[in-house]
């Protein structure tokens, strides 16, 4: 059973991030996946550096129009950059954050090898100290004004957030030593090619 977490619109195009972790082989693994204009394909996967039911850890998504960084306790695990060079890239749609429970042993449990075990139903998921910040979109109008800086606006510095150099460091980090799986490195995956935003970061 697995726990999912995401950004989802019912406009079109559409653009979906997934946050959900399973357990398989004694280890926990983080899933992320970003969708635009109706497309994903861009998974990639962690191990955890600590045992997540142990307590409550935070696992954070900011967007804003430059990038989209997954961090977790604080340390960025992914980053997607708006690269302006025909790569699709969520700009403005409005969207609803949605969490569920729910079952995919028949693909991503090792292929489907690990069946979920009913015997532990119910299963439960808790959360605390939630928070969003984030542009109200209403009318075609967004809440965060264009004409102030983002640094200075309504507590908007995340409008132009990027990772400063520690950052990269403990991004580069985690992907070094927990990465497991990258789509950018799936040659099989894509015979014709990789993805084009894989050979401009």
């Amino acid at each position: 059973v697995f726990m999912a977490s995401f950004l989802s619109s019912s406009f079109v195009p559409s653009m979906f991030i997934v946050f959900f972790s399973y357990f398989t082989l004694s280890r926990y693994i983080l899933h992320t996946n970003v969708f635009s204009q109706g497309k994903g394909n861009r998974e990639q996967q962690f191990y955890l550096w600590f045992d997540p039911t142990s307590d409550f850890h935070t696992y954070s998504i900011l967007w804003n129009p430059q990038r989209i960084i997954f961090s977790v306790d604080g340390t960025p695990i992914r980053e997607f950059k708006n690269l302006s060079s025909g790569v699709p890239f969520p700009n403005n749609q409005p969207m609803r954050i949605y969490s569920s429970l729910w079952n995919a042993d028949d693909w991503a449990t090792r292929g489907g090898l690990v069946k979920t075990d009913w015997t532990k139903a119910p299963f439960t998921a808790s959360y605390r100290n939630f928070n969003a910040n984030a542009c109200v979109w209403s009318n075609g109008v967004s809440s965060c004004s264009s004409n102030s800086s983002p640094s200075t606006s309504n507590g908007n510095a995340w409008l132009s957030q990027e990772l400063d150099s520690t950052s990269q460091e403990r991004l580069q980090w985690v992907q070094k030593n927990y990465m497991i799986y990258n789509y950018c490195k799936d040659i099989k995956r894509f015979p014709q090619g990789l993805p084009q935003e894989c050979n401009l970061v």
